[in-house]
């Protein structure tokens, strides 16, 4: 097995370990060498894990001290996908990110007015969506394939087409999970949530918005791509 194979391996043994032993925020972690030792693996390899893991807001490694857990993933993950998929489902989803970025910049500078049409009534359902008790993955979905439609590349839609499968798996899990948080009395969490649902595809939203019009600077993303997924 290939080293990127194993740290993928080592990623989901360290989420299982803050799941299945309840670790909380500010909880550390084993130490690299003991994480080795258990997964009979290189610390090379769990060093990797813990970097792309560090990455993904999951955990934080401080001088000196080792890694301890910054933020939990939900226990409403297993219901989406498998959790020997996850580092590779969330690699995916990193993949989306890259290809989003470039595809608005080129779709600001060759769209037509009817592709700039399309993309504006995706927007509005997108918007509609995320307001409702519905479900947005598909207007998610369908507003970035307009965007990459408007690129005048087709390499852009065959790779988005090619990455639907796991992008949508994470897409359904994150609206599930943020729905799923505790609602305060006076529902304003509830309006939070509405508002921001979720975190990272609506900063994406905010940063491919600006740039329908024309092109511009591309801001760097805040959020890890398991930002979603957070418990």
């Amino acid at each position: 097995m290939n080293e990127s194979r194993l740290a993928d391996r080592a990623y989901t043994s360290i989420v299982r370990i803050i799941t299945d032993e309840a670790l909380a925020s500010g909880d550390r972690l084993p130490s690299e060498a003991r994480l080795a030792e258990m997964f009979g693996m290189s610390r090379n390899v769990v060093r990797e894990a813990l970097v792309r893991l560090s990455s993904d807001g999951i955990t934080e490694s401080r001088r000196g001290a080792g890694s301890y857990v910054k933020r939990r993933p939900s226990e409403r993950l297993g219901a989406h996908m498998a959790m020997d998929d996850l580092a590779a489902t969330l690699g995916t989803y990193e993949v989306r990110f890259v290809l989003e970025a470039e595809a608005a910049r080129l779709a600001a500078q060759r769209r037509s007015s009817e592709q700039m049409e399309a993309i504006e009534a995706a927007l509005t359902a997108l918007r509609a969506a995320l307001l409702s008790s519905a479900p947005a993955h598909d207007e998610d979905w369908a507003l970035h394939r307009a965007i990459a439609e408007a690129t005048a590349n087709g390499a852009f839609l065959s790779l988005f087409d090619h990455l639907h499968d796991e992008v949508l798996r994470i897409l359904k899990a994150g609206v599930e999970i943020s729905r799923a948080r505790p609602r305060s009395k006076d529902g304003s969490a509830r309006r939070a949530d509405k508002a921001r649902l979720p975190l990272a595809r609506r900063a994406k939203r905010r940063h491919c918005a600006a740039r329908w019009r024309g092109p511009g600077d591309c801001r760097k993303r805040e959020w890890g791509s398991s930002a979603i997924l957070m418990a």
